[in-house]
């Protein structure tokens, strides 16, 4: 055994503290470079602001639908009257174009049945972007076609949605989107 051997408990040199030393100012220094790269990364706050979206929807009445912008696209709200609700419950599924819920709040699988597309049956929420090719559909304003299923009507091709936002007739093949969204207050959302 050599005499700077110090595997078997012999006193730690000058030269072991130089070594430990250089190590800790190597990792220090390697971990100095590094958080800056990774959060570089991280988008910045006005991404972030975009992420999601809050709305009101105490003003919004029984009957009426509303158009709201989210990362760049048109979400349509309708707070559904009775009658739409009770239609769109009692719409059996071999009735409909697609029967996949499309529902970014459950699973990918889900029927869709109304149930599977709304969080609360007085409200639907959906990204109001035709499935076919991309257009925005009709139906969130006062006096808008909204199509023979009383939904949305894209008037590019004929698309033809229900007011469930399931696709009923025309060339889209999917139900509207139904985005991530929770309920804030019994009158308020947030989308994202």
């Amino acid at each position: 055994m050599s005499a700077t051997d110090n595997s078997h408990g012999a006193e730690p040199t000058r030269r072991d503290f130089i070594h430990i030393l250089a190590l800790a100012t190597t990792a220090v220094g390697a971990a100095g470079a590094v958080v800056p790269l990774v959060q570089q990364m991280n988008p910045d706050a006005s991404v972030l602001a975009l992420s999601t979206k809050e709305v009101d929807l105490s003003s919004l009445e029984v009957g009426q639908a509303i158009k709201v912008m989210w990362q760049g696209k048109p979400v349509f709200i309708r707070r559904r009257t009775a009658e739409e609700i009770e239609t769109s419950e009692d719409t059996p599924l071999s009735d409909l174009k697609d029967p996949i819920a499309r529902n970014d709040n459950i699973a990918a699988n889900a029927d869709a049945e109304d149930k599977n597309r709304v969080i609360n049956p007085q409200y639907i929420v959906v990204v109001g972007v035709c499935t076919h090719l991309g257009c925005v559909p009709l139906g969130t304003s006062p006096g808008e076609v909204r199509g023979d299923y009383g939904g949305w009507f894209c008037p590019c091709h004929g698309s033809h949605y229900d007011n469930s936002g399931r696709i009923r007739k025309g060339p889209a093949p999917q139900n509207l989107e139904v985005p991530k969204y929770v309920f804030v207050t019994d009158s308020s959302i947030r989308v994202g």
